[in-house]
Protein backbone atom coordinates (compact mmCIF):
# COMPACT_ATOMS: atom_id res chain seq x y z
CA UNK A 1 0.00 0.00 0.00
CA UNK A 2 1.34 3.40 -0.97
CA UNK A 3 0.65 6.53 1.05
CA UNK A 4 0.65 9.90 -0.65
CA UNK A 5 1.32 13.20 1.07
CA UNK A 6 -1.20 15.99 0.73
CA UNK A 7 -0.07 19.32 -0.71
CA UNK A 8 0.94 21.95 1.86
CA UNK A 9 -2.08 23.55 3.53
CA UNK A 10 -4.53 20.87 2.34
CA UNK A 11 -4.56 19.02 5.68
CA UNK A 12 -5.47 22.19 7.58
CA UNK A 13 -8.17 23.07 5.03
CA UNK A 14 -9.74 19.61 5.29
CA UNK A 15 -9.66 19.56 9.08
CA UNK A 16 -11.06 23.08 9.48
CA UNK A 17 -13.97 22.68 7.01
CA UNK A 18 -17.29 21.47 8.45
CA UNK A 19 -18.07 17.91 7.40
CA UNK A 20 -21.39 18.91 5.83
CA UNK A 21 -19.57 21.26 3.44
CA UNK A 22 -17.12 18.54 2.41
CA UNK A 23 -19.78 15.98 1.46
CA UNK A 24 -22.09 16.37 -1.55
CA UNK A 25 -25.69 16.94 -0.49
CA UNK A 26 -28.44 15.05 -2.35
CA UNK A 27 -30.98 17.19 -4.15
CA UNK A 28 -34.50 16.85 -2.80
CA UNK A 29 -37.15 17.18 -5.46
CA UNK A 30 -40.47 17.79 -3.69
CA UNK A 31 -42.32 17.83 -7.01
CA UNK A 32 -41.50 14.18 -7.79
CA UNK A 33 -44.19 11.80 -6.51
CA UNK A 34 -43.20 9.17 -3.94
CA UNK A 35 -45.16 6.38 -2.19
CA UNK A 36 -47.19 7.39 0.84
CA UNK A 37 -45.21 4.84 2.87
CA UNK A 38 -42.14 7.10 2.51
CA UNK A 39 -43.81 10.16 4.09
CA UNK A 40 -42.69 11.16 7.58
CA UNK A 41 -44.96 11.36 10.60
CA UNK A 42 -46.52 14.84 10.81
CA UNK A 43 -45.89 15.57 7.11
CA UNK A 44 -48.64 17.10 4.93
CA UNK A 45 -48.84 15.54 1.45
CA UNK A 46 -51.05 15.80 -1.65
CA UNK A 47 -52.21 12.66 -3.47
CA UNK A 48 -50.96 12.68 -7.07
CA UNK A 49 -52.16 9.27 -8.26
CA UNK A 50 -53.55 5.92 -7.18
CA UNK A 51 -51.60 2.99 -8.65
CA UNK A 52 -53.86 0.05 -7.71
CA UNK A 53 -56.46 -1.94 -9.57
CA UNK A 54 -60.07 -0.88 -10.07
CA UNK A 55 -61.19 -2.30 -6.71
CA UNK A 56 -58.46 -0.55 -4.72
CA UNK A 57 -58.99 2.76 -6.49
CA UNK A 58 -62.75 2.54 -5.81
CA UNK A 59 -62.15 1.70 -2.13
CA UNK A 60 -59.71 4.59 -1.65
CA UNK A 61 -62.09 6.95 -3.43
CA UNK A 62 -64.92 5.85 -1.12
CA UNK A 63 -62.66 6.70 1.83
CA UNK A 64 -62.16 10.20 0.39
CA UNK A 65 -58.59 9.61 -0.78
CA UNK A 66 -58.86 11.05 -4.31
CA UNK A 67 -56.27 12.58 -6.59
CA UNK A 68 -55.54 16.12 -5.36
CA UNK A 69 -56.62 15.44 -1.76
CA UNK A 70 -54.28 16.62 1.01
CA UNK A 71 -53.66 14.34 3.99
CA UNK A 72 -51.44 14.54 7.07
CA UNK A 73 -49.52 11.54 8.41
CA UNK A 74 -50.59 11.09 12.03
CA UNK A 75 -48.95 7.81 12.95
CA UNK A 76 -46.67 5.14 11.50
CA UNK A 77 -46.75 1.55 12.74
CA UNK A 78 -44.40 -0.68 10.76
CA UNK A 79 -45.60 -0.35 7.18
CA UNK A 80 -49.09 0.83 8.18
CA UNK A 81 -50.16 4.44 8.51
CA UNK A 82 -52.89 6.52 10.08
CA UNK A 83 -53.63 9.60 7.98
CA UNK A 84 -55.97 12.54 8.56
CA UNK A 85 -58.14 14.11 5.89
CA UNK A 86 -59.71 17.07 7.62
CA UNK A 87 -61.15 15.69 10.87
CA UNK A 88 -61.39 12.13 9.52
CA UNK A 89 -58.73 9.57 10.44
CA UNK A 90 -58.06 6.67 8.08
CA UNK A 91 -55.89 3.61 8.82
CA UNK A 92 -54.06 2.18 5.81
CA UNK A 93 -52.02 -1.00 5.52
CA UNK A 94 -48.58 -0.89 3.94
CA UNK A 95 -49.76 -2.47 0.68
CA UNK A 96 -52.47 0.15 0.16
CA UNK A 97 -50.22 3.03 1.20
CA UNK A 98 -47.47 1.93 -1.21
CA UNK A 99 -49.90 2.33 -4.14
CA UNK A 100 -50.71 5.94 -3.28
CA UNK A 101 -48.22 8.35 -4.86
CA UNK A 102 -47.95 11.74 -3.14
CA UNK A 103 -45.93 14.97 -3.19
CA UNK A 104 -44.94 17.04 -0.18
CA UNK A 105 -46.97 20.18 0.51
CA UNK A 106 -44.93 23.24 1.43
CA UNK A 107 -45.50 24.21 5.09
Amino acid sequence: MTLHALPPGMTEALLSAPLADALPQPEINHAKPFPLTMAREGEQVRIQSLQGGKGLVMRLTELGLNQGTEVRILQRQGCGLVVARGETRIALGGGMAAKILVTAVAP
